[in-house]
């Protein structure tokens, strides 16, 4: 069996598998050899589940006739998948960036929706096992076909766009993350834009915010579609209402789009979604409805009520530049008792203490009469500032702040996946 024949097993199959746990009759399951768990040693038990086949690449199974024996699992998948993509006769965008490429890639699914049939990433799935399975689980006949991809190594949105082959490309933003695996903010730079190069190899064309003097710098050799304030003629509704509004125009006809997200910096992202709607077809009267109905469930820009207090559940993952500006925005917030509640940002390694230390000073020029610090990276300057609560873990934090029972507030939950912020959503 060869990479074409795999491939017509698995579109004639129920779908593709990498954990047991969640296999079912007539899959096809992909044995994955990790760090801590390697699954081909459970393939007579996908075999026994009802797998309508396995790649494997343990020898034992080499000769059975319901597996597909390799000598790379990861590899094969990732093969199968860009021939997959040759198949797809669907516009692929591929989308990266620092931050807010998930809320970009949501709201231009929706915009999209305007102009054909859509399919984009689930959840995540946006690394070198992510994009396969993403573009794996797609149909052919789609017209649109959104594929995040995320990095925190040099080299990984290459490697990915050779996989994805996008035909289109929009980078959110570059910011400060994943500091450690890239070494540095010049190599976060040169690893988002190998999209753009990747575009511009292969005679396609990126989508660019201009208002984004860097992105517009890296685009140039480019053949690009600008959006932002100016070609959209766009005016931000400033009033006690938590959420991002703003006016637009096309044709000198204006819309009022009045989306769920807390945040004026997700403008940008909105704004790239109703260009790339725009771009492909859609009215912009439908594109402006569908983005107001769109409602933000994934701890990214997430407005919660309780019975006692209004979160801003913005918890999904933290980098500076993210929480730099969620924390500017959360001061500008029309509403009195407000308190943020941060968790240490990870991935940052020797830049760590520096960042840290600067997001503290920015709060405290802010206009917060209190704040909440959660982890051991902000909590090694506990001394250096008094007025604010220092927890070691986020236990400890839900442990302090279930006796002292807040009410009224505004309370801004952000910080890494890692330290776990978004869980104490449930004694607010």
């Amino acid at each position: 069996m060869n990479i074409e024949q795999l491939y017509q097993k698995i579109t004639d199959s129920a779908g593709v598998s990498i954990d047991t746990r969640s296999l079912k009759p007539e899959m096809v399951f992909f044995a994955f050899q990790g760090e801590k768990y390697d699954a081909n040693n459970f393939i007579q038990q996908a075999l026994d589940a009802g797998a309508a086949l396995v790649v494997t690449q343990n020898p034992a199974f080499e000769k059975h006739p319901q597996c597909y024996f390799t000598n790379n699992t990861l590899k094969t998948l990732q093969e199968v998948a860009l021939w997959k993509r040759k198949q797809m006769k669907a516009i692929v965008i591929g989308i990266t960036g620092t931050n807010g490429k998930t809320t970009t890639k949501e709201l231009m699914r929706e915009a999209l929706s305007a102009a054909g049939t859509v399919e984009a990433t689930q959840g995540n799935l946006n690394n070198h096992i992510g994009v396969p399975l993403t573009l794996l689980s797609m149909n052919n006949d789609t017209d649109f076909a959104i594929v995040e991809m995320g990095a925190n190594h040099p080299g990984e949105i290459e490697f990915l766009c050779n996989i994805a082959c996008p035909d289109y490309g929009v980078i959110t933003n570059i910011g400060r993350a994943h500091l450690e695996g890239f070494g540095s903010f010049e190599g976060v730079i040169k690893t988002k834009t190998e999209l753009y190069s990747f575009i511009a190899r292969n005679k396609g064309s990126v989508f660019v915010n201009e208002d984004d003097p860097l992105l517009v710098k890296l685009s140039e050799g480019c053949k690009k579609i600008l959006y932002g304030t100016k070609t959209l003629d766009v005016s931000i509704v400033n009033d006690a209402n938590p959420f991002l509004r703003c006016h637009w125009k096309v044709n000198e006809e204006g819309f009022l789009t009045q989306t769920k997200l807390s945040g004026s910096y997700n403008l940008p992202n909105l704004l790239a979604a109703i260009s790339i709607g725009l771009h492909f077809g859609a009215k912009a009267k439908e594109i402006s409805e569908k983005l107001s109905e769109y409602t933000p469930s994934n701890m990214r820009s997430q407005w919660i009520e309780t019975e006692r207090n209004q979160l801003i559940l913005d918890a999904y993952n933290a980098n500076p530049s993210s929480m730099s500006a969620a924390l500017k925005n959360f001061a500008d917030l029309q509403t009195e008792k407000k308190l943020p509640v941060l968790g240490d940002m990870l991935e940052l390694g020797s830049y760590s203490d520096n960042e840290h230390h600067a997001i503290l000073e920015l709060l405290k020029e802010l206009p917060f009469k209190s704040a909440v610090l959660i982890g051991p990276c902000f909590s090694k300057f506990r001394n250096e500032f008094p007025a604010f609560l220092f927890f070691s873990n986020t236990a400890e934090a839900k442990t302090a702040l279930t006796k002292n029972i807040i009410s009224g507030f505004t309370i801004l939950l952000k910080g890494s996946r890692g330290i776990g912020v978004d869980t104490l959503k449930e004694i607010f």
